[in-house]
């Protein structure tokens, strides 16, 4: 629970009234939070599970945006392997649901708009580890009623993720004014995840499916640079670089990618990141009683503030 969307949750659940419990493979202190160790490789220490009636199951091993079959081996074994691990040991301390923070990755990217009904096997090491452990909760016939959430790309105060790497380029004149392409991604604040997963875990219809958290809006890099500048004080960009030649530049860092082994700021994948579609359904979770507070242009100022004043804090400016 030491993460980004950890500790906004257990913050949520404090101020709840509830009675937390903590884990993660270093030590750590949150506020009202008691904290056993727990390395998801491993094996649970009872310990950790005494009196709980409730898991969110936040722990595995991250999406990299360059990934290889050789890795595969050590998603399985994390994210699949450790959610294992820790469901028998919720079985035998007789816990009563398990959330579980899957990834929209678990499945297979699909033209148009996804939902949870999409059954394309995932295309990726990562997702094919998250799919896994989907299906075991889901399968599982003992006594705990498993509920899976699939937040799509989630902001807020962080400094880590591909939305501060974008305003730290814009804000130092490292990231070209792209052109409105006219693509569009779903995402989600990270305190509206955590109040979705509160939502699931007292919901008795949620138990056995599978939801989508998004803030129900659909943003384009257009916009997000727009919205960054804003935050910074800037005008608005009066050209822009045409798509073909970033097509172009793409290719080329695939190629000293190739040849190098050396991941290159620009990369067809990494130009998919930012002008491709990612468009998720999220409502199924919102007819289960969930509202978003929160939209990506009203949050953006205080994400702006929050990376401008981190890197202020560690001397970076």
């Amino acid at each position: 629970m030491t993460g980004f969307i950890g500790r906004e949750l257990a913050a949520l659940l404090v101020a709840k009234g509830w009675e937390v419990t903590g884990s993660s493979r270093t030590p750590t202190t949150l506020p009202g939070v008691a904290w056993h160790p727990w390395d998801a490789a491993d094996v649970p220490d009872p310990a950790l599970l005494e009196g709980v009636d409730l898991i969110f199951h936040l722990a595995g091993k991250a999406h990299a945006l360059a990934e290889s079959r050789q890795r595969e081996a050590e998603y399985d074994r994390i994210n699949y392997g450790g959610t294992a691990r820790l469901l028998e040991a919720a079985a035998n301390h007789a816990v009563k649901r398990f959330i579980y923070f899957s990834s929209v990755k678990a499945a297979g990217d699909v033209e148009g708009v996804m939902d949870c009904s999409v059954a394309r096997e995932a295309d990726t090491p990562y997702g094919r580890s998250k799919r896994k452990a989907e299906r075991l909760l889901l399968a599982a016939n003992n006594g705990i009623d498993a509920v899976i959430l699939r937040p799509t790309m989630v902001y807020g105060p962080t400094t880590k993720g591909n939305l501060p790497r974008m305003i730290r380029a814009i804000r130092r004149g490292w990231f070209p004014p792209l052109p409105d392409c006219g693509n569009r991604r779903s995402m989600v604040h990270v305190g509206d995840v955590a109040r979705a997963a509160r939502l699931v875990a007292t919901h008795p219809q949620a138990c056995g499916n599978i939801y989508i958290i998004t803030d129900g809006q659909e943003y384009g890099i257009h916009q997000m640079q727009r919205w960054i500048g804003e935050a910074l004080g800037r005008p608005p960009a009066t050209w822009t670089i045409p798509l073909p030649l970033l097509q172009l530049a793409a290719r080329l860092g695939d190629g000293v990618e190739c040849v190098s082994g050396r991941r290159m700021p620009l990369s067809s994948a990494t130009l998919e990141k930012l002008i491709g579609d990612a468009r998720y359904d999220g409502t199924p979770l919102q007819q289960l009683g969930f509202t978003p507070q929160h939209t990506l242009q009203e949050a953006m100022p205080d994400i702006v503030r929050f990376v401008i004043n981190q890197e202020r804090s560690q001397g970076a400016d």
